[in-house]
C-alpha cells in the first residue's frame, strides 16, 4: 500500500500520500485494489469492513472496478456503509448522496443487503439536529457505543472536495471547523445548496485508519494544489490528519494533479 513509516516520538500525523494516475479510468481502476486491500486487512482484524463515503463523481468511479467482478475479491457481506454527510431530503430525492450512491453502485451489487447501508432517517428530516443526533447513534452502534469508544475508527474513508476546498459539509471559515465533542454534526447554512445537511466532523474524520480523498479532472487542479502544496491556508480538506497509525491518501488522475508540487509517490499493493 505505502511504505512503512516509523512514528515519531511527538506521534504527529503522518504526511498525505499523493498518487496519480494517467487518466480517470487508470484511477478508479487502482482506487478498486486499494478498497479491497482495506477491506481484506479490516475482515482479518474484525471480520467486517467498515467504509463511509461522499457524493459527486465518487460513486461511479468506486463502483467501476468493484462491481461485477468475476475473482471474487470483494466480500459484500462484511461491508458496513455509512455517509460523511448526507442533505436533509428524502432519500429519493436527486440531491440525496444516498440516491446517487443507489443508482451508480449499490443498486448494482445484489450481494449488499439494505441493513449493511446506514442511511438517515427520513422521518426526522424537517429537524437537523434529530437527524445528526440518530445517525450518531448508528455509528455508536456500529462501533461499540458512545460511552465505550472515544471515536468510531473507520477502515476506509472515501472524501471529495469542493471548488472552495470543503469536504464532507465542512465549509471555510464555517463554525463546525472547530467542533470536538459530536460525531456528526447538523449545518443549516451551506454555502452550498441544499443548505441542510449533516456531516462527519474532524473527530471522526481524523481516526480512521484510512482516508483517501479521490479527485479527477482539470476542474480539481486549484483546489488540490492549495490543499496539499499551501496547508497553511487551513482550508477544510487541509485539516483531515489522521491521528498515528491512520494514514490519507490523495487519488488523483494527471489532470487534477497537473499543477501541485508536493511530491508523487509510486502506487504500490
Amino acid at each position: 500500500m505505502a511504505p512503512m513509516k516509523p512514528n515519531a516520538p511527538s506521534q504527529a500525523p503522518s504526511p498525505p500520500i499523493l498518487y496519480s494516475f494517467k487518466d480517470s479510468d487508470d484511477l478508479s481502476k487502482n482506487l478498486a485494489d486499494f478498497v479491497i486491500k482495506a477491506q481484506n486487512e479490516a475482515i482479518e482484524r474484525r471480520n467486517k469492513f467498515t467504509l463511509a463515503t461522499s457524493g459527486g463523481s465518487l460513486p461511479k468511479m468506486l463502483a467501476k472496478y468493484l462491481i461485477n467482478r468475476t475473482d471474487n475479491a470483494v466480500r459484500w457481506d462484511k461491508w458496513q456503509i455509512f455517509f460523511a454527510d448526507e442533505r436533509l431530503v428524502p432519500l429519493s430525492h436527486e440531491d440525496s448522496n444516498y440516491a446517487l450512491c443507489d443508482q451508480e453502485f449499490f443498486s448494482k451489487v445484489p450481494e449488499l443487503k439494505r441493513e449493511q447501508i446506514h442511511t438517515i432517517d427520513e422521518s426526522l428530516i424537517d429537524d437537523a439536529e434529530e437527524v445528526a443526533d440518530a445517525y450518531e447513534k448508528q455509528l455508536a452502534g456500529a462501533f461499540a457505543g458512545k460511552e465505550s469508544v472515544r471515536n468510531p475508527v473507520f477502515d476506509l474513508i472515501l472524501l471529495g472536495m469542493g471548488p472552495d476546498g470543503h469536504t464532507c459539509s465542512l465549509f471555510p471559515d464555517h463554525e463546525l471547523l472547530t467542533e470536538q465533542s459530536r460525531w456528526v454534526a447538523p449545518i443549516e447554512d451551506s454555502p452550498k445548496p441544499p443548505p441542510r445537511r449533516i456531516t462527519f466532523t474532524y473527530p471522526v474524520l481524523n481516526h480512521a485508519h484510512r482516508l483517501a480523498f479521490v479527485l479527477a479532472g482539470e476542474g480539481k487542479q486549484e483546489m488540490l494544489a492549495k490543499s496539499l502544496d499551501e496547508p497553511e491556508r487551513g482550508l477544510p480538506a487541509s485539516r483531515v490528519k489522521p491521528a498515528p497509525p491512520g494514514d490519507l491518501y490523495y487519488f488523483t488522475d494527471e489532470a487534477a494533479s497537473k499543477t501541485v508540487q508536493y511530491a508523487k509517490s509510486e502506487f504500490k499493493l
